[in-house]
């Protein structure tokens, strides 16, 4: 028996994982400040459940270890209905929001970190506080982010893969 080998097209990059949940605002801005995240050098993953049961947007590891967590918030609405934000502080050594220029930011929170994005890139326009994140804490995300990573590299060369879909 042979082995086969699928190859990805470089000009057509895997889609991030879709609930459902999310709007195409929200999918372009997340997209952007992705692509600032790995300028950067942190690696990123969408949709991370976390230790609380939460489902963070962004979380970014850089190769010290270093977690962000970033939350995008695509209207004026989407951020005044969604308070969970708060929780992800445990999670990580900073926060941020990622919002579109559209956005008034002076509705956006002062003691998070402030990203305007599009769908081609992003800014950071106001750093986030750091706070260290627990050692526990950020054993547990990492192992979480790695396995995810893991888990959709997998599904992208087996779509068929028991288990393909819960990452």
């Amino acid at each position: 028996m042979r082995a086969r080998f699928v190859s990805a097209t470089p000009s057509e990059p895997a889609p991030p994982p879709r609930d459902g949940r999310q709007s195409a605002a929200a999918l372009l801005v997340a997209r952007g400040t992705r692509r600032l995240l790995r300028r950067l050098d942190f690696a990123s993953v969408t949709e991370l459940p976390l230790l609380s049961g939460r489902r963070a947007d962004i979380v970014a590891l850089s190769a010290g270890a270093e977690l962000l967590i970033v939350e995008v918030k695509s209207s004026v609405a989407d951020y005044r209905a969604d308070h969970k934000w708060r929780d992800y502080r445990a999670h990580c050594d900073q926060l941020y929001f990622a919002v579109p220029a559209s956005m008034p930011l002076d509705i956006m929170p002062q003691d998070a970190g402030l990203i305007v994005a599009d769908a081609y890139g992003a800014a950071i326009l106001r750093e986030a506080p750091r706070h260290k994140v627990a050692p526990a804490t950020r054993r547990a995300v990492v192992t979480r982010f790695a396995q995810a990573a893991a888990h959709r590299l997998h599904a992208l060369s087996d779509p068929d893969a028991a288990g393909a879909e819960a990452f």
